[in-house]
């Protein structure tokens, strides 16, 4: 069966213009050629979508310019450290016309897992929608504990999957074979992604997607029709695309917002504290770019 977002989601930049503001119509422009790509779907205003520093006016301007302009799973990041926070940017999410919602661990401050419980069931009571836990713990400081994700997915209705970008093979497996079979399990981690695939993950909310999605869905068709082979030869092919996409030099989503200037796709520069561009990167990309046999 196909999974309920489809097997590869790109997490989307969000374009800016020279100015520094927000590019709606180089957004929708982005949006149509991912989907054209082979995408099944987009996150909208997550981590690679520079969210931190998006006004709520900006993500749900985003939300509403995107999704009624494509055929396929929008995803609205719709997460914050402040629960009331959270709750108001789902309901106006839900409101500007989104499929699902991606809500992020609190940051910074840290919470019990207790306090998640409580926060996450706040936001998923907050819509009709259904909504996709984000456990990224070296961004937001605190990992979701897998009996909390297992809890949640039994006893909140839409709670229906899971963005696991944790890096916890083992974890991952253990929570793909507790979960409820209507819960999926997405790798948020690209390098990744084949090893979760083989541990019960569905697919991929992915960042080399952007420029690579025929790869990686040629790589999951490959294993879930059970050519192993060639879904391990397509993965190593990849490698680089990976190296590429993040670093403590040109954290995500610099990387990706180069190789969108060399594409000649919408993206403009990073808004601050993320940039400058790093000197050489768009050489860079276009090395990627001629690995994946792409002039």
């Amino acid at each position: 069966m196909e999974p309920r977002f489809g097997r590869v989601i790109t997490a989307m930049i969000t374009p800016f213009d020279s100015a520094g503001a927000i590019d709606l119509g180089g957004a929708v422009d982005l949006a149509r050629w991912l989907v054209d790509q082979g995408n099944d779907g987009l996150v909208l205003a997550g981590t690679t979508g520079e969210s931190p520093t998006l006004t709520h006016e900006e993500q749900i301007a985003l939300v509403e310019a995107v999704s009624g302009a494509v055929e396929c799973h929008v995803i609205a990041g719709a997460g914050s450290n402040d629960t009331a926070a959270a709750v108001e940017l789902t309901e106006r999410c839900t409101e500007a016309g989104a499929d699902a919602i991606l809500t992020v661990t609190p940051y910074y401050n840290r919470p019990s897992q207790l306090g998640l419980l409580n926060h996450f069931a706040a936001i998923a009571g907050a819509t009709d929608l259904p909504v996709m836990l984000y456990d990224i713990p070296a961004r937001s400081g605190r990992k979701i504990h897998t009996d909390t994700i297992l809890q949640l997915a039994d006893e909140v209705d839409n709670v229906v999957a899971v963005k696991d970008a944790a890096g916890d093979v083992a974890e991952t497996a253990r929570l793909a074979a507790a979960a409820p079979e209507t819960f999926d399990v997405y790798s948020g981690e690209d390098a990744l992604t084949l090893s979760l695939l083989a541990v019960g993950a569905v697919g991929v909310v992915s960042v080399a997607s952007h420029w690579a999605t025929r790869e990686t869905v040629a790589m999951i068709n490959a294993f879930f029709s059970g050519d192993v082979g060639r879904a391990t030869e397509i993965n190593q092919r990849l490698i680089e695309s990976w190296e590429f996409e993040s670093g403590d030099l040109k954290p995500n989503p610099i990387p990706t917002k180069a190789m969108m200037k060399v594409l000649g796709m919408p993206g403009g520069d990073c808004r601050p504290p993320m940039g400058p561009e790093p000197e050489g990167l768009q050489d860079m990309a276009r090395r990627v770019l001629a690995g994946l046999g792409r002039s």
